[in-house]
C-alpha cells in the first residue's frame, strides 16, 4: 500500500522559510509525478507545486513562483518544498499528492485534483504577521 507522509508544517512569521517534506512508502514504481497543494480554510485545495519523474520538470503557481522551490530526492523516495518570503496567505494545510500507476501526467494540467490518486494526510503551516 502506497503512503504519502508529510512533515514540517509549523508556525512562522511572515518573510520567514519553513520547509515541508513527504516521504513515499510501498511505491514500486519510481516514475511518478509528486505535487503540493494547500486547502485554507473556506477555500478549495489548491495546487502549489509540482514535480515530475526524473526532477527537471517543475511547477509553481503564480503566488508560489520565485518564492518557493520544489525538489525531490529519489533515493530517499522524498519530496521538499521549500518556503521563503513566507507570507499571511500562504497559510493553510499543505497535502502532498502523487500519481503512481497512471501514466504520464499532464504538463498543462498540474494543478488539478483529478491527476494525482495518492495523497497524505496534510501539515499545517500557520503564519503569523
Amino acid at each position: 500500500q502506497v503512503q504519502l507522509v508529510e512533515s514540517g508544517g509549523g508556525s512562522v512569521e511572515a518573510g520567514g522559510s519553513l520547509r515541508l517534506s513527504c516521504v513515499v512508502s510501498g511505491a514500486w514504481d519510481t516514475s511518478y509525478c509528486m505535487a503540493w497543494f494547500r486547502q485554507s480554510p473556506g477555500k478549495a485545495r489548491e495546487g502549489v507545486a509540482a514535480i515530475f519523474t526524473g526532477g527537471y520538470d517543475k511547477f509553481y503557481s503564480d503566488s508560489a513562483n520565485g518564492r518557493f522551490t520544489i525538489s525531490r530526492d529519489s533515493a530517499k523516495n522524498a519530496v521538499y518544498l521549500e518556503m521563503n518570503n513566507v507570507k499571511p496567505d500562504d497559510a493553510g494545510m499543505y497535502y502532498c499528492a502523487a500519481r503512481i500507476g497512471r501514466g504520464m501526467c499532464d504538463r498543462g494540467g498540474w494543478y488539478g485534483l483529478h491527476e494525482y490518486n495518492i495523497w497524505g494526510q496534510g501539515t499545517q503551516v500557520t503564519v503569523s504577521s
